[in-house]
């Protein structure tokens, strides 16, 4: 259904640009334009189903006293499975229009917390100020994974250099200083 909209709707929008407000109108249709020509659906970039990192890399600990101490990507886990029963089970009553549009959007909030935590407005956090870290979080930074676990090691055939933009590469492609290619290949 969506990519028929698409494909509709780049005719009418192609008329709409000669207006004062064609701006707004000329950049959605180069986002139509990139959807049509790459073969992408809109509706791939819709997540159906929620991946669950390992327990292993949300682990629990057990405190003295016989307590646990849980990552934060279990609490906004939990919150996302309690927000998807609630509405599951305000459908299944059949409960207000109203009621189950806002806990589809509690349900939005939620997800969107899991995924980078007080990008989308106000941060969730526990007792008090403790702001809880999100799948983005456990990523980015000097205490991320990438540069905390992953880089910094000595491997074979690779190398270290500084990102910068390549106007000619397409999206798919990445450059390579010319010794560094020298070198590893």
């Amino acid at each position: 259904p969506s990519s028929f909209w698409i494909i509709s709707a780049v005719p009418s929008i192609s008329e709409i640009i000669a207006w004062p407000l064609g701006t707004l109108a000329s950049k959605q249709l180069r986002v139509i334009e990139a959807f049509r020509s790459s073969g992408n659906k809109p509706e791939w970039m819709i997540l159906t189903v929620l991946p669950v990192l390992p327990p292993d890399l949300r682990p629990m600990v057990q405190l003295d006293g016989g307590r646990f101490a849980t990552s934060d990507l279990n609490d906004l886990y939990r919150r996302v499975i309690n927000r998807n029963n609630r509405l599951r089970h305000l459908i299944d009553i059949g409960a207000p229009e109203i009621i189950i549009r806002n806990e589809k959007r509690m349900l939005q909030e939620a997800v969107d917390s899991l995924i980078d935590n007080g990008r989308r407005g106000r941060a969730i956090s526990v007792s008090g100020n403790h702001k809880l870290k999100s799948l983005s979080d456990m990523l980015r930074g000097k205490q991320g994974r990438f540069r905390q676990n992953l880089l910094g090691k000595r491997v074979d055939y690779s190398g270290r250099s500084v990102i910068v933009v390549g106007p000619e590469l397409k999206l798919h492609q990445c450059g390579l200083p010319r010794r560094m290619a020298l070198e590893l290949f």
